[in-house]
C-alpha cells in the first residue's frame, strides 16, 4: 500500500493565485470597498497502534478558500471548499451579503497598507517527508516496543503515533499584497501505562519538528513515555502546604501561554486581563526577559508576516520583568486607539531567556524542597483575575533529590504573584512549540493535598 499523501505533491503556489484573485476582483465587483482572502491546501498520513496492533491509518487532503469583505464599515466573511468559479462566485456573493445586512463597525477593515511585508526571508520551513503508510506503522511499532522495553510493569499502551503533514497558505488582499507560506510538520508520540497491583500511571512523550532529520528517534520516544510511566507507581498524596513549584520545560511553556493570553488584543479590549494598562510596569521577577523571534529557521512559529500581511518583527515583550508590549492585530489595536504590532495570530515565537546556569536537575538541587510538576488538569485559569487553581501530579523533592511520586494535588496562586515570584528559568529550552523556555521554579505556590 503507497501513501497518497506522499506520492502526490501539493499544487504549486502559482496554480492557485489565479482563484485568489479572482476571488478579490469578484468582491470589487460586487461593490466591496475592500477585501481579503486566505487559501489553503494540506495533504498528511496519520498512523497509530497499539500493542503492535494498527489501530488507524489515515490520508488527509484538505483545502479552504475563504473571504472577508469591507463595505466601508461593515464586514461579511465566507469559506468554501470548492475552488470551481462558480462556487467562488457563490461564496464571494455570500459574503457581500452578510457585510450589506451587519451593523457597522468603526474598527474593522484590511490593517493599513504601509504595514505590509515586503521582505519574505527563507525561513526553512518546508521539508516533505515521503512517507508510505507500511513505514510509519513500523516506525509507530517501534516506538511503542521500546516504551514495553523499559520495565516489565509496562503491560498497557495508549498507543504510539506517527503524522507527518505538508501545508500551502495564500493569504492576498486589495492592497495588492500576496503571501505564500509552504510549511511541513512531522511528530512522533507514544503514551505507555505502568501497571503495579492496583495503580495503573501514564507516561507520555513526544517529538516534533519541520524536518524528519530532526526528531527524537523512535526509541528514544518510546524508552521515554516508558520511563515517565514507570517513575510514576507508588505515587501518593501529600498534606497541603505552602512550597517552591518546579516545573519541567514542557510544562513552563503552559505559564507563558498565559501571559501570551493576557498581553493579547482581545483579551485587553475587553477589559478581560489582569494585565490591562501595565505596559512599562514590572509584570515578572526582574531576571527574566522574553521576546518575539519571528525569524527562526524552522521554528514552529516563524513567519515573515502576521494573518492580515503585517511585517512580523523582532520585539521585546518583557525587559527584565518589565512589559514591553502587547500583541496586536489591526481590529483590536484600533479598539484600543493604537497601532497592530503585527501580531494578528497571535505570537510568532516567545522565546524566554535562561537565567539559570542548569536543566531541571540542577533546578531541582537549587529548590531543595518543593513539588516538580509533571501533569496538570482542567482548566482553572482565570485571566481577568489572573487566579490560578489546576489539579497535578509529579514529584515531591526533598534535600534537592525527588524523594517519592505526587498524585490528586491541586497547586493554586495568582499569576501575578506567580510571575513576580520566578525565582529561576533554566537553560534546557524545550523548542517544540511557539514558545520556547526551559525549566521554571516559582518562589512559592499553594500545594492542596489531602
Amino acid at each position: 500500500m503507497t501513501s497518497p499523501a506522499s506520492a502526490q505533491n501539493l499544487p504549486a503556489p502559482a496554480e492557485l493565485q489565479p482563484r485568489l484573485q479572482q476571488t478579490l476582483e469578484l468582491a470589487r465587483r460586487n461593490g466591496a470597498s475592500a477585501a481579503e482572502a486566505h487559501l489553503g491546501v494540506s495533504r498528511g498520513l496519520s498512523v497509530s497502534v497499539r500493542k503492535g496492533e494498527v489501530e488507524s491509518v489515515q490520508f488527509q487532503r484538505d483545502r479552504d478558500l475563504s473571504i472577508t469583505v469591507f463595505f466601508g464599515q461593515r464586514t461579511g466573511s465566507a469559506s468554501t471548499t470548492d475552488f470551481s468559479e462558480a462556487a467562488l462566485v457563490r461564496t464571494v456573493e455570500a459574503a457581500c451579503a452578510i457585510a450589506r445586512a451587519g451593523g457597522e463597525d468603526p474598527c474593522v477593515g484590511l490593517a493599513d497598507a504601509e504595514l505590509m511585508a515586503r521582505d519574505f526571508p527563507d525561513l526553512d520551513l518546508c521539508h516533505p517527508w515521503d512517507l508510505g503508510a507500511e513505514t510509519a506503522v513500523e516506525l509507530a511499532r517501534d516506538t511503542e516496543a521500546a516504551a514495553f522495553a523499559v520495565d516489565p510493569r509496562i503491560t498497557q499502551s495508549e498507543g504510539a503515533s506517527v503524522d507527518t503533514r505538508h501545508a500551502l497558505h495564500l493569504y492576498a488582499n486589495t492592497h495588492g499584497f500576496l503571501g505564500v507560506r509552504e510549511s511541513t510538520d512531522h511528530s512522533l508520540s507514544c503514551a505507555a501505562i505502568a501497571v503495579q497491583d492496583d495503580s495503573m500511571q501514564l507516561g507520555h512523550w513526544y517529538t516534533t519538528a519541520r524536518s524528519r532529520d530532526e526528531l527524537e528517534a523512535p526509541a528514544q520516544v518510546g524508552r521515554k513515555a516508558g520511563e515517565r510511566a514507570a517513575a510514576r507507581l507508588g505515587a501518593r498524596g501529600i498534606s497541603t502546604r505552602t512550597a517552591p513549584v518546579l516545573f519541567p520545560a514542557e510544562m513552563a511553556r503552559g505559564l507563558f501561554g498565559h501571559f501570551i493570553g493576557a498581553i493579547s488584543g482581545g483579551a485587553l479590549y475587553r477589559r478581560a486581563s489582569f494585565l490591562l494598562n501595565k505596559l512599562g510596569e514590572p509584570v515578572f521577577a526582574p531576571a527574566i526577559s522574553a521576546r518575539q523571534l519571528p525569524f527562526l529557521p524552522r521554528a514552529a512559529g516563524s513567519s515573515a508576516y502576521d494573518q492580515e500581511g503585517v511585517a512580523t518583527r523582532e520585539r521585546t515583550l518583557l525587559d527584565r520583568g518589565v512589559l514591553s508590549g502587547y500583541l496586536l492585530g489591526s481590529y483590536s489595536a484600533r479598539k484600543l486607539g493604537l497601532t497592530t504590532t503585527g501580531n494578528a495570530g497571535g505570537v510568532y515565537n516567545l522565546v524566554v531567556e535562561p537565567n539559570f546556569a542548569g536543566g531541571l536537575e540542577a533546578l531541582t538541587r537549587e529548590m531543595g524542597e518543593g513539588l516538580i510538576v509533571t501533569d496538570l488538569m482542567g482548566q482553572g485559569v482565570n485571566l481577568v483575575t489572573g487566579d490560578y487553581s489546576r489539579g497535578a501530579a509529579g514529584f515531591w523533592v526533598e534535600n534537592g533529590a525527588i524523594a517519592y511520586p505526587v498524585q490528586e494535588v491541586t497547586i493554586a496562586g495568582n499569576l501575578a504573584a506567580m510571575f513576580g515570584g520566578i525565582r529561576a528559568v533554566g537553560n534546557d529550552v524545550d523548542v517544540r512549540g511557539g514558545v520556547r523556555c526551559g525549566s521554571v521554579l516559582v518562589e512559592a505556590m499553594t500545594v492542596a493535598g489531602s
